[in-house]
């Protein structure tokens, strides 16, 4: 009788801590103020990139927006705008939003402005870089436009750093 009730209790164990490495208990604030939580979006993968407006990248907008376009069916792409990179993204968050959609037509999900490190770290950031969170890997958000994809278990895949085009075969093979 022991054994069941030590097989239960390691089963339950597992399922509690394999549940806690999935992104769904988090959420954040849409640029345009709006509570959004990522338990929405089961069932598809999500795309996290770090943006900024004055950035040597800042053309991926282009190649996230086709991203954002082509797969919504089974992709949620969401733009993080940080200024944490050389004072690269300076703007209010109307500001960004104008600029994203004039010169770049960008109606993919965006966050207000947040931190992707450092003390001040979101809550996201710091289950995309933290294997203690993720349950995968750990790393450094090193420049604007590092990505993050999520499967749609919210299981942590990889990430993927600046000079990784948005349409690059690493993320496509997990699109298609």
């Amino acid at each position: 009788m022991k054994t069941i009730f030590f097989i239960i209790f390691i089963l339950l164990t597992c399922n509690s801590m394999a549940q806690s490495n999935l992104i769904y208990d988090y959420s954040f604030t849409s640029i345009e103020g709006k509570n959004i939580s990522l338990n929405q979006f089961k069932g598809k993968k999500i795309l996290f990139v770090n943006v900024a407006s004055r950035c040597g990248f800042t053309s991926q907008y282009k190649e996230l927006q086709v991203l954002h376009e082509k797969y919504q069916d089974k992709l949620v792409l969401i733009g993080f705008p940080c200024d944490q990179f050389g004072g690269q993204e300076p703007g209010t968050e109307k500001e960004i939003q104008a600029f994203c959609q004039k010169n770049y037509g960008v109606d993919f999900i965006m966050s207000e402005k947040i931190n992707v490190k450092g003390k001040n770290q979101h809550p996201i950031y710091s289950w995309l870089t933290q294997s203690s969170l993720n349950g995968v890997k750990n790393s450094s958000v090193l420049w604007n436009f590092q990505k993050y994809l999520v499967d749609e278990k919210g299981a942590y895949i990889d990430y993927y750093t600046s000079i990784t085009s948005p349409t690059s075969t690493k993320i496509m093979r997990h699109l298609k």
